[in-house]
């Protein structure tokens, strides 16, 4: 299943284009980007957002900002002042470093020649946006035989077309169920405060005709214990080695839920959102946000000014309550400090 959802694009210039994320559900609305600054800070305020969003979108403000530096020996400085200014927008998903790293690794090994140093950027940020695509429809195709005909699923946050290049991790396997005729029925719960849920991944499904219903997020846990759904399938921003999975604010609260009434918790994960390089989830930085995101709703008051709002952005779901990890390159199952190397360093 295609789907018409494109969040991210490149003009004609070389300008890095987004789909405003902030404005959807009520408004579709593309924003141009000129220079890297712009990128960073459309990052850091969600215009974009999902890890392997965020990684593709640096790679193409990369790219486009190394076109306006200086020519000279000072360049590969300056490419390296840009790229801590990308690094320090968002410091979970661990696409972002991943990202910036690939673009790092071309100036490293460029030539003397700038013209083709530039061009080789450019090149290096197509392919990441065209292997997250690639990635996406592979995990739907591996996680496909996990989905049951009818199946009922609960997904947290988004992490569908608009948190990628397109199509989705979770919402990829998802699509590729639909695709296949299962069948499938979505509950998007509204994951608090920013409302991914509701406005993005009940935007996107029901666009492509994926029948959804959304749930308030303190509904699923009576949704579950009555049986009412068969199991839930979410992204990720950073994968451990031993399978401990960071991913939106709510989520471990979904998969304690799963373990507690015996159903499967899935988690979609691109090869790029797992760090072999860090043991256990304690070791994950977790972005704290600002508190009026609680305290607002875009804006709307809905509490009062004069106490305190804690907004931690994601938290950690420690393995043994991870039925399954999808990758691009197959299926994780515990353990998984043995099972997932082999899938991110299949050659190896």
């Amino acid at each position: 299943m295609t789907t018409s959802v494109r969040p991210i694009l490149r003009d004609d210039a070389g300008h890095v284009v987004l789909l405003d994320q902030t404005l959807l559900p009520h408004e579709e609305r593309y924003r141009t980007y000129d220079t890297a600054r712009g990128v960073a800070d459309a990052i850091t305020t969600m215009i974009v957002r999902g890890a392997p969003a965020i990684g593709v979108t640096a790679a193409l403000g990369l790219a486009m900002g190394a076109r306006q530096l200086a020519v000279g020996p000072g360049f590969a400085e300056s490419f390296e002042g840009l790229c801590r200014m990308m690094a320090d927008t968002r410091p979970t998903a661990v696409n972002l470093f991943w990202a910036i790293d690939r673009m790092r690794a071309v100036v490293a090994r460029s030539s003397a020649d700038h013209d083709a140093l530039l061009k080789a950027l450019d090149v290096e940020a197509s392919a990441i946006f065209e292997e997250d695509l690639a990635v996406n429809h592979a995990i739907g195709r591996h996680g496909l035989e996990l989905i049951p005909d009818g199946a009922r699923i609960l997904t947290h946050c988004n992490a569908g077309a608009l948190a990628t290049a397109g199509y989705g991790t979770a919402l990829g396997v998802i699509r590729a169920a639909a695709e296949a005729g299962k069948g499938v029925h979505v509950y998007a719960d509204e994951t608090r405060p920013y409302l991914q849920g509701s406005r993005l991944t009940a935007w996107e499904l029901a666009r492509d005709g994926i029948d959804v219903t959304v749930i308030a997020d303190n509904a699923a846990g009576h949704l579950i214990s009555r049986g009412a759904i068969d199991l839930a399938i979410v992204g990720t921003d950073r994968t451990v080695a031993n399978g401990d999975v960071a991913n939106k604010i709510g989520t471990y609260q979904v998969a304690v839920m799963c373990h507690r009434h015996g159903i499967p918790f899935y988690v979609a994960a691109p090869t790029s959102t797992v760090d072999l390089a860090i043991d256990t989830g304690d070791a994950i930085p977790i972005e704290a946000r600002h508190g009026d995101e609680v305290r607002t709703v875009f804006g709307t008051p809905i509490g009062p000014s004069e106490v305190s709002y804690l907004n931690p952005a994601f938290d950690v779901t420690p393995a043994e309550l991870v039925t399954a990890i999808i990758t691009e390159n197959g299926i994780a199952r515990a353990p998984y400090n043995i099972s997932l190397a082999p899938l991110v360093h299949p050659a190896d």
